[in-house]
């Protein structure tokens, strides 16, 4: 009998150990940037694609959503960075941004963005709209982004080497 609790409470820390080691890598066992964002995302704020953007840019407010550093490393052009740790929806009420204005929020990939755009829309904002694939498929498209001095660069903050290898094009950046 005692051999065979032994067992069974040796399977089940093997089974908590596999799956400790394994949730790490969820985010980049994905085969498609598609697969990785319905992993994550409800969907609950429509996308806008890069594509898209890259027509209306000029006309509509864009939202960082990713850290300071993140920010610091580069960001698009014209983007506020509204931060996601340390989010306040009384930010957007200092900027004066109507609740009418067409808005999209980015992060790195469009995960942090769309829980950010989810406050927006309970903050009474009507317009708000997800930046599929983030900055990183901005940057995989080829558009441009500035760093904290305005200037162009190719500079992306990867956030970590798990959600780094969705970006293809650029030069990786961890920390700074």
């Amino acid at each position: 009998m005692t051999t065979s609790i032994r067992y069974i409470s040796y399977m089940r820390k093997a089974i908590l150990i596999s799956i400790f080691i394994s949730l790490p890598l969820l985010g980049i066992c994905q085969d498609s940037l598609d697969e990785l964002l319905d992993q994550y995302n409800s969907e609950s704020i429509p996308y806008v694609s890069v594509n898209e953007l890259s027509k209306i840019q000029n006309n509509v407010v864009i939202f960082d959503a990713r850290e300071i550093q993140e920010y610091r490393t580069s960001h698009l052009e014209g983007a506020v960075h509204v931060g996601y740790d340390h989010f306040n929806i009384k930010k957007m009420t200092d900027l004066n941004i109507p609740k009418e204005s067409k808005i999209v929020v980015y992060c790195s990939l469009g995960i942090r963005s769309e829980d950010i755009s989810e406050k927006l829309k309970k903050a009474g904002y009507q317009n708000v709209f997800n930046l599929y694939g983030g900055i990183f498929e901005w940057k995989n498209n080829n558009n441009k982004v500035i760093d904290s001095t305005g200037n162009e660069t190719d500079k992306i903050h990867a956030f970590s080497t798990q959600w780094g290898k969705w970006l293809h094009k650029g030069q990786k950046v961890y920390t700074q």
